[in-house]
């Protein structure tokens, strides 16, 4: 998602909104035996219907959901639901906020038949264990940086497509100021996480004045935009490119420049007070199996899956095995951390700043 996003598909929030009513209304109301309710993105794996069916006829489990649009508001609905959720995504970089705040509980590694079979750099990861606990399973990787109209383009060698002249009034942009000063730094040669110089990064992001067609905000709108041709390259996530190719038919590649990329690490965490905690111990191991991965990346599309044998039982040419495999790729990437609120709140200013600078 990155993915974390995200990472996955950013749906309208119309559609998220109506869920989460409706969810709201059921707040109140006794949780039914064998139900969990999963808090995620809309389209991000949780929520594919094959899967959802699968779960069930293996456990007798009804899966419900409700979505969020950001982060911000995935910590809201904890916040302000307590006892409503039983599995929840989360970025790594929020689960340290999420675990401070008494929003997610810890998980029993004994209860994940595939814990196993997880990587270790990312089931171990600092993010995910906190004070010895382990507050989030690793559940999928990726990567943002920038995906391209294969008919429209030749391959870009370099993160400066975006900024190219040639390439004026036609790429398409995240409206996101974390990642658009994260995406400035890595093409300054910066540590995206501890940026030294932002001034620097100011004046590169000014430099889009000019390049950027249109700002984008969600998978489906990206996909959108993409076919109806108002834009020719965009920034985008490694998972959310895979899918617009594979279940969409969209002609586009997505590139992982010299300069580097930003990676992110997502996992499933069991909500404070969870209704149905065994049940939720039973999905976080379900997403995790290669069972579920490989059908989902081979016929929809996905970000790169924790579980290593997952990663190993993709077809050969699969995008996740061969290039996010590549340990040179990955040897690219700059891992999202933690960001202060100060430091957060400074990127908010300076991009809005540079939007209003768009606009003149």
């Amino acid at each position: 998602m990155v993915d974390k996003g995200f990472w996955g598909s950013r749906r309208a929030f119309g559609a998220a909104f109506v869920a989460g009513t409706a969810l709201l209304a059921l707040a109140g109301t006794a949780h039914a035996e064998g139900t969990i309710r999963v808090l995620n993105w809309q389209g991000y794996g949780t929520d594919e219907a094959w899967a959802v069916e699968l779960f069930e006829q293996k456990t007798g489990i009804k899966v419900e959901h409700d979505y969020f649009n950001s982060e911000q508001e995935m910590l809201t609905k904890l916040r302000t639901s307590p006892g409503t959720y039983d599995v929840v995504l989360i970025n790594s970089s929020f689960t340290g906020d999420a675990a401070a705040e008494g929003l997610i509980q810890p998980i029993d590694t004994s209860k994940i038949g595939n814990w196993g079979a997880l990587t270790p750099a990312y089931r171990d990861n600092a993010m995910l264990n906190i004070d010895g606990k382990v507050m989030g399973v690793a559940w999928l990787w990726g990567v943002t940086s920038f995906a391209y109209n294969t008919e429209k383009l030749g391959a870009p060698g370099s993160i400066g497509a975006l900024w190219d002249p040639a390439n004026a009034g036609r790429v398409g942009w995240r409206d996101d100021a974390v990642e658009a000063v994260q995406l400035a730094a890595l093409a300054t040669g910066q540590n995206m996480n501890d940026p030294a110089d932002m001034n620097v990064i100011r004046e590169k992001l000014r430099a889009l004045k000019g390049q950027i067609a249109t700002f984008w905000s969600s998978e489906d709108e990206w996909n959108k935009l993409m076919s109806s041709g108002a834009f020719d390259l965009a920034t985008y996530w490694s998972g959310s490119a895979s899918r617009s190719k594979t279940a969409f038919g969209l002609p586009v590649e997505f590139v992982i420049p010299p300069e580097g990329a930003i990676g992110w690490l997502d996992g499933l965490s069991i909500a404070a007070g969870a209704p149905n905690p065994d049940g939720a111990h039973a999905f976080i191991d379900f997403m995790d199996s290669a069972e579920f991965y490989v059908k989902w990346d081979t016929e929809v599309g996905a970000p790169a899956s924790a579980n290593a044998e997952a990663m190993a039982a993709l077809p050969e040419g699969a995008f996740n095995r061969v290039v996010l495999g590549d340990p040179a790729v990955g040897e690219r990437l700059q891992f999202m951390a933690p960001i202060p609120e100060e430091r957060r709140q400074a990127y908010l200013e300076l991009w809005q700043e540079t939007k209003t600078y768009f606009a003149e």
